[in-house]
């Protein structure tokens, strides 16, 4: 078996080096300020062992990485009712399509496109106040990452709340089919602020622990989610995670895994390990281009791919 760190610190002097960076999100002008060249990677093993390299300690906007918890909130408190929202097959369309939308009657593809989980966040606002639920969710993140500093970046937010057209079309559209029940502003009030939530590569690793060791993490035993359904979040991570990326994520990487438009990728070895990638140039299907490829190079030199080494 390679020594982990040192794989670790291979790929991430390979990506600083490299020049096809991808081009950094735009239509969140926040977002569009990033540094381009910032690169950080973060491995937790099954005993706890934390490899880690470049900027794996600085903090990033996790932005859609944080459907994959509202989505485990949601399941925690509505079971399989949230499977009536949402679908779960990968879209093949760009993760705000709203064509998509129009022609399934209100019902988003799969909770990891924005329509999906502005439905997911609308469920788990139903009975409370936006205040309320957007705490509920920030703490469940706190305590996942074993890190109360874990917080909200507001001028992310407001600059996402104030660019956000495209997403209150969407909100707008389920709404007139029944998907949602509460007012849209408040349901998207709470999606833009869970989506400003700021990790480093670190935290969001260690978040991401329960995911790959059957709903619990393995340094407290607490259990987070029964085994099967820590199993069905991944597996539709796999299929739906990269948006219309999915496929060739999943043929390149072999992870269950979950991209966000700042740049990070939360990745799930199961049984073997959490992964946090960050690099802040996007592809085409708005994942983390060097992300990807670090993630690839990882899964082929330690042979972590479900599909077999």
């Amino acid at each position: 078996m390679p020594n982990l760190q040192e794989v670790v610190s291979d790929i991430a002097d390979e990506m600083k080096a490299r020049a096809d960076r991808g081009e950094v999100a735009t239509y969140i002008p926040e977002l569009a300020r990033v540094d381009p060249a910032a690169f950080g990677i973060a491995v937790i093993a099954a005993d706890g062992t934390v490899a880690a390299a470049g900027d794996s300690d600085v903090p990033f906007s996790i932005q859609s990485i944080s459907k994959v918890f509202t989505l485990t909130l949601a399941l925690g408190k509505s079971g399989d009712r949230v499977w009536r929202r949402v679908g779960r097959e990968p879209s093949g369309s760009p993760f705000n399509s709203i064509v998509q939308l129009e022609r399934e009657r209100g019902i988003p593809r799969n909770p990891f496109i924005n329509a999906g989980a502005i439905a997911i966040t609308d469920l788990i606002l139903s009975g409370h106040k936006p205040r309320e639920v957007l705490g509920e969710i920030l703490r469940f993140m706190q305590f996942l990452a074993q890190d109360p500093s874990v917080a909200i970046d507001e001028a992310v937010a407001a600059s996402e709340a104030r660019t956000g057209f495209r997403n209150a079309a969407l909100a707008n559209y389920m709404k007139s089919f029944g998907v949602l029940d509460n007012p849209v502003e408040y349901t998207l009030g709470v999606y833009v602020h869970h989506c400003a939530i700021a990790m480093s590569c670190r935290q969001l690793a260690t978040a991401g622990r329960f995911l790959a060791h059957d709903g619990r993490d393995p340094s407290t035993g607490h259990s987070v989610v029964q085994a099967e359904r820590a199993r069905r979040i991944n597996a539709v991570m796999l299929t739906c995670g990269h948006y219309d990326g999915s496929g060739e994520f999943a043929y390149r990487v072999g992870l269950p895994g979950k991209s966000g438009v700042g740049g990070g990728i939360l990745a799930i070895a199961p049984g073997k390990a959490s992964v946090a990638v960050w690099s802040p140039g996007l592809d085409r299907a708005g994942n983390s281009h060097l992300g990807r490829v670090a993630l690839e190079a990882l899964t082929r030199r330690l042979g972590w791919s479900i599909f077999g080494a």
